[in-house]
């Protein structure tokens, strides 16, 4: 029936991209350009494997690399590989690539003089930035503000970003307990001084960032004590003794568990009010501040209702604990929103949201009290790279002229489509499809399963991805659109044929 579905609407394996390309690649809009599927070699291809073999004799980039890709070969949602094949892409690079390969209009970037000049002198902007820096940090990244956020700082990464808003919120909460004690709030002394040198109380506090089972954080040291996804990320590797609460796990569909889900919702708030109660009273590493994801999308693109995030902003507000809002994933259109936590209408907005991924530059953004008092505090030598701020200029008028939040609304409702027709008919093989926007996933019943699903489709020229135990997960560009979702279905459809035919 999927199949069907998707050739009613127009698409089938051999006509669709002679359409598109009658039209002409250089004037279509990357939404309606679709390239045929070509898979020359078997996957990672030769090339790719002697390649990883070269790589991996100093060191392989850390040991997870997979194939190599031809950059200048690829095409708007079509990776193509070293060995030459072409791949619909619904992963994007961990959800980073957000507007396809080679969009024009981020090509037609490396051709303006000030882009060269960029490239060619790195700033340090924690200290000598360009001199037009600042106002196109406030033209562009304070254009698209969270709500309520009115200051921002530039990062190179996601996990620096969470690394300097964990610092931000201790800062606050550090303040505040001076001033209880009848001091000022950036008053010191001498043993603080003293003892923060070596890393003791009470210069350098025993505090606290809870998080959520299953979410993802980061890989360095703060941020990876704040991560609880893969053992692999964190063996070895000593963690601070920071509390953690339960996330949701939702039923589906949600229609048919409305009293479950939300008492495992209160449940949860439950937890967290607990844990910061309990770790302020016997003066426990109290909690500085809660740091959530509007989607747990490493842990299992798990999700959770409007109404717990509000719950559990008034649970952050009522101890005076900062709320983190981490859309490093979410963030940049893909749920609909330019940041997925709009979509909770909170009255009281977060303390801190950090980005990165989509938005190219990374970095943080924060209400006026969480301002460091002096510089220095949040600093690192790069600081991001004005280059990629530029990147991210062009990104956001390619999201207005192209009406891009418009388009990962409409996907997103024909990818979900076909992710919960497919769980219905193929119940022995998935389940819990879910999604907001282009933010889709569906459970494969068990690792191994998921497993050869997505192995299966990669084999058959679709890149999909998987998170948590048994999570397929689907993170394509901002311009993939209804054309590709009916490019995708027939080949998914046939891959669950076979996996479910294989089954005893």
């Amino acid at each position: 029936m999927l199949l069907r579905r998707a050739l009613s609407h127009g698409w089938s394996p051999g006509t669709a991209w002679l359409r598109c390309m009658s039209v002409g690649r250089s004037r279509q809009p990357f939404q309606e350009l679709l390239l045929p599927i070509e898979i020359k070699t078997e996957f990672p291809g030769p090339e790719s494997e002697r390649l990883k073999a070269e790589y991996d004799q100093i060191g392989g980039g850390g040991g997870a690399v997979k194939f190599f890709v031809d950059f200048e070969s690829s095409q708007g949602n079509y990776l193509v590989d070293a060995d030459g094949n072409r791949m619909l892409d619904m992963y994007g690079h961990i959800a980073s690539i957000p507007l396809g390969y080679n969009h024009p209009r981020l090509s037609a970037l490396s051709e303006l003089p000030h882009m060269k000049t960029l490239l060619v002198n790195r700033a340090a902007l924690g200290l000598m930035p360009p001199k037009d820096f600042g106002t196109k940090v406030k033209d562009i990244l304070m254009s698209v503000a969270p709500p309520g956020m009115t200051n921002v700082c530039t990062m190179a990464c996601g996990s620096c970003a969470n690394e300097n808003a964990y610092k931000a919120a201790c800062f606050v909460y550090q303040s505040r307990r001076r001033e209880a004690e009848g001091r000022g709030k950036w008053e010191y002394t001498d043993e603080d001084k003293e003892s923060t040198l070596v890393g003791e109380p009470p210069g350098s506090p025993q505090l606290s960032i809870l998080s959520f089972k299953g979410g993802f954080h980061g890989r360095t040291f703060g941020s990876l004590t704040t991560t609880h996804t893969k053992d692999t990320h964190k063996l070895d590797v000593p963690a601070f003794p920071w509390p953690v609460a339960d996330f949701p796990r939702l039923k589906y569909p949600l229609e048919e568990n409305v009293e479950a889900n939300r008492a495992e919702e209160a449940r949860c708030l439950q937890t967290v009010e607990d844990l910061i109660v309990d770790r302020e009273k016997r003066n426990d590493w109290p909690v500085a501040a809660v740091v959530v994801e509007p989607i747990q999308s490493e842990g299992g693109d798990h999700h959770a209702s409007a109404d717990f995030f509000r719950g559990l902003r008034d649970v952050t507000r009522r101890h005076g604990v900062a709320l983190i809002v981490d859309e490093v994933q979410t963030g940049v259109a893909a749920t609909g929103h330019m940041w997925a936590h709009e979509s909770w209408n909170l009255t009281d907005p977060p303390d801190l949201v950090t980005f990165s991924k989509k938005s190219q530059i990374a970095g943080l953004y924060f209400t006026d009290a969480f301002r460091p008092n002096v510089g220095y505090r949040i600093f690192n030598t790069w600081m991001g790279d004005a280059v990629r701020l530029y990147q991210f200029q062009a990104i956001l008028q390619t999201i207005e002229s192209e009406k891009l939040l418009d388009n990962c609304r409409k996907t997103g409702d024909a990818l979900l489509a076909v992710l919960q027709e497919a769980a219905a008919t193929y119940p022995s093989l998935l389940k819990n499809p879910r999604g907001q926007g282009t933010i889709c996933a569906v459970d494969g019943v068990d690792t191994a399963t998921r497993d050869t699903i997505v192995d299966k489709m990669r084999h058959k020229g679709v890149l999909m991805g998987v998170c948590g135990s048994h999570a397929l997960r689907f993170r394509p560009s901002l311009t993939f659109s209804p054309l590709h979702v009916q490019q995708f279905a027939p080949i998914f459809i046939k891959v669950l044929e076979e996996v479910a035919s294989a089954k005893p």
